[in-house]
């Protein structure tokens, strides 16, 4: 059985889809990474070149939203980092 992957966020940057590629395989979300082979070669892109969307399992599409949006908001914050300033 295949597994149908959509689009979960279009981002500007490798390093950016990286970073939130880590977030969501924490939370144990699949997810592929699309982006120009000239973003790869060169490690940067400008414009059209630098969009790398972020694909996860259809099934998975609602959980991974929610992932980004706690990511966006800051509410995945380390727990720890609150003691420390506290």
């Amino acid at each position: 059985m295949t597994e149908n992957f959509v689009i979960a966020e279009t981002v500007s940057g490798l390093l950016e889809a990286e970073i939130i590629r880590g977030m969501l395989e924490a939370q144990e979300i699949e997810v592929v990474l699309s982006h120009e082979a000239a973003t790869t070669i060169y490690g940067f892109g400008v414009g059209r070149l630098a969009r790398v969307e972020i694909l996860v399992p259809e099934e998975m599409l609602g959980e991974a939203q929610q992932c980004l949006e706690d990511y966006r908001s800051g509410r995945l914050v380390d727990e720890t980092e609150n003691e420390d300033q506290g």
